[in-house]
Parts: C-alpha cells; sequence; structure tokens
C-alpha cells in the first residue's frame, strides 16, 4: 500500500502487528499531516527498527518533479510530474498575499474533450490514485518551505468525478482532523456537471463544489463541452437543487468567456435563468489563448456588459483573471508541458515522459 493511502486506523493496526507501540503510529501521523513530511529519514524520532518496519510495509515514492515553471508576471509555479509508469500530470501552485492555493489534477489526460480546454485535447490515459493526488500536496509544499497551503482546489487535469473514489479519499483526508486538518471551506471539486456522483457528493464530504458550465444554452454548452448531450442543463439543474438541499452550501459556477460565442446579453439572461432557485456565485473567467484553438478572449466591454447584467439581478459575478498564463499554467491551459512544448499543439505523446 502506498503511504498517503493509509489511514491513521490503517497505520496503527499495522505498526500493532509488527510490536510496535500505538503511540509510534500517532509519531508517523504527526509527520505526514501535520509536519507534512514523506520522507522517512526525516523522521527523526522514529528508531531504525520502526523505519525498516514501514519501508517494507509501505510504499513510500512520490512522483518525481520533472520540471518546475515560476512566471515571472506573478510567481505563479506549475510542476510537471512524472508517475511510477513513466506518464506525466501537472499541478500548480498559485501565491497570494494572504493565501497559498494549488491545483491538483485527478487523472492523466481526461475523456471529456471540453473544446477550450488543453488538457481534453490529450485524450485519456488513467485516473491518478488517492495518494497520487495526495503526492502534489506534498511535493507543493516542499517548494513553498514554510509557507504553508491553505487552499486545495480540484482543478487540475481530468474530470475529478469520473475518479470520485480516489478524489473522495484525499478530498476527505485534506479536511479531516485526523489528516491534514484544511477547513472544509478551503477544499473545492471543480466538476463538469457528473449528476449521480454530484448527489453522491452531498452525502460524502463537506467539501465545496464547483461547476464549470461556460454555457447555459444547451446548443451552446454541447458545442463546448460534450458531455452535456449526455447530461443536459436541466438534469444538471436538477442535482444541484438536490446537492444544494442536502447542504446548504453556496455553489460556485465557473464560467470562461469566449468572444463570439457565450457572451451575448442572451447568454446572460439564460444563466440567470438557468441560476433561478439556487444559491450561487458565477466566476467570470476570461478564456486563455493556448495552441490549436481558434477561440479569442472576451474584450473587456463585453466582458463588464455580461457582469453587469448579473449584478443588476442580484448574482455575485467577479471577473477571475488566471494566473500563470506565461507558463501555461492558467485555466483551461494544463497539457503536461516541459517549457520547450509551451507553444506546441496538445498531443498525447506530451503525456509520456521521455
Amino acid at each position: 500500500m502506498d503511504i498517503l493511502e493509509a489511514t491513521p486506523e490503517i497505520l496503527s493496526e499495522t505498526l500493532k502487528k509488527g510490536g510496535f507501540p500505538r503511540f509510534r503510529a500517532q509519531q508517523v501521523c504527526e509527520w505526514i499531516f501535520t509536519k507534512r513530511v514523506v520522507e522517512l529519514d526525516k523522521m527523526s524520532n522514529l528508531p531504525a527498527p520502526l523505519k525498516a518496519y514501514l519501508r517494507e510495509q509501505f510504499t513510500w515514492q512520490l512522483p518525481e518533479v520533472v520540471h518546475t515553471l515560476t512566471s515571472d508576471d506573478d510567481g505563479t509555479t506549475k510542476l510537471l510530474l512524472r508517475s511510477k509508469d513513466q506518464r506525466v500530470f501537472e499541478t500548480v501552485i498559485m501565491r497570494y498575499p494572504k493565501r497559498t492555493t494549488i491545483c491538483v489534477s485527478s487523472e492523466i489526460g481526461c475523456k471529456l474533450a471540453c473544446s477550450f480546454c488543453q488538457t481534453g485535447k490529450l485524450g485519456f490515459f488513467r485516473h491518478l490514485s488517492a495518494h497520487e493526488i495526495l503526492a502534489q500536496f506534498h511535493l507543493a509544499q516542499s517548494i513553498l518551505g514554510d509557507r504553508p497551503i491553505t487552499h486545495v482546489v480540484f482543478m487540475g487535469m481530468g474530470e475529478p468525478f469520473l475518479n470520485y473514489d480516489a478524489v473522495l479519499r484525499a478530498t476527505n483526508r485534506l479536511i479531516s482532523p485526523e489528516g491534514y486538518g484544511l477547513s472544509s471551506r478551503r477544499v473545492t471539486v471543480s466538476t463538469s456537471g457528473i449528476p449521480e456522483r454530484i448527489i453522491d457528493f452531498s452525502r460524502d464530504s463537506t467539501a465545496r463544489l464547483a461547476i464549470s458550465l461556460h454555457a447555459a444554452r444547451d446548443e451552446v454548452r454541447t458545442s463546448l463541452m460534450p458531455i452535456n448531450r449526455k447530461y443536459p442543463l436541466a438534469t444538471l439543474k436538477n442535482a444541484l437543487q438536490v446537492y444544494q438541499t442536502a447542504t446548504g452550501q453556496k455553489l460556485t459556477i465557473e464560467y470562461i468567456l469566449i468572444q463570439n460565442v457565450n457572451t451575448s446579453i442572451a447568454d446572460a439572461k439564460a444563466l440567470v435563468q438557468f441560476l433561478q432557485g439556487l444559491k450561487a456565485k458565477v466566476n467570470l473567467i476570461p478564456f486563455n489563448a493556448h495552441p490549436g484553438l481558434a477561440y479569442e478572449r472576451a474584450e473587456e466591454p463585453e466582458i463588464l456588459a455580461f457582469q453587469q447584467y448579473l449584478s443588476t439581478r442580484s448574482i455575485p459575478a467577479p471577473v477571475r483573471y488566471s494566473r500563470g498564463l506565461t507558463v501555461s499554467g492558467g485555466c483551461g491551459q494544463l497539457a503536461a508541458k516541459t517549457e520547450a512544448q509551451l507553444e506546441e499543439t496538445p498531443a498525447r505523446k506530451n503525456v509520456v515522459a521521455s
């Protein structure tokens, strides 16, 4: 078993079987969850026989950091990571004055093929394990040093709810008092809209939910997000109403603004209608250009007019400008690229490390 998959209960039972006292399991948990250290050699208060036993019982290997790219513009860092099976995926560290957010991947590639997203151009390779998801947290923290990670968003490569079990284990470990102890308000899972999993999530986790909506008219959303054919807007909204009734939590709606695609007043009216009966805020995200797509970012007057229409209908709608654009670390730009590949059109070859 990978060490980051081991719950405190599993650790305690494993050490008990090895003849080690219970307090040793507490020490190991403190190193991993509180001090955020995964390297056995750094766990200075553990005796050598215990370390040897732990090496036998668990796998401690984390993904390898292949490349680290940091934007000169805003200090955002993108990590290109290599798994044991030589696949590569990405994590983004975003530094703000009063918080530090990491954007983690849940899959290598993605099945959904959203037309505005580079990850979808790669195709799908496999799900990440809970260990590999949590490893992104540890690797980012090692780069940040004494600066603690305060927020985690599942908005990297992949659709989290197509890898539900692993994402749920990772999410609940992040917010558990016996795990990393992050506030549930500071862990957000973003989904393109898998209705049955949205309902499951209302029962299974107290983490926050974000919806990648991007259009509130079926014909437009289907052109951007093929998943809308299977789960049209009416079906998605029904699941969101069930979720909100069960949790009472406000939803975050993500809406990428693409010129001449989804930014007309008719689109804004459709969005207001979709949100009727839901408690939600809308994050308006100007489209981030990347190779291989003809889409363009909406012009500033277009963005402001869309925002104003929502605001006058009492819908909070801040404009969120993506960070890390110069290192392809912005929304929709993750495609497992090295620095030399930033200007290339995404291709499946980029997801196998050389």
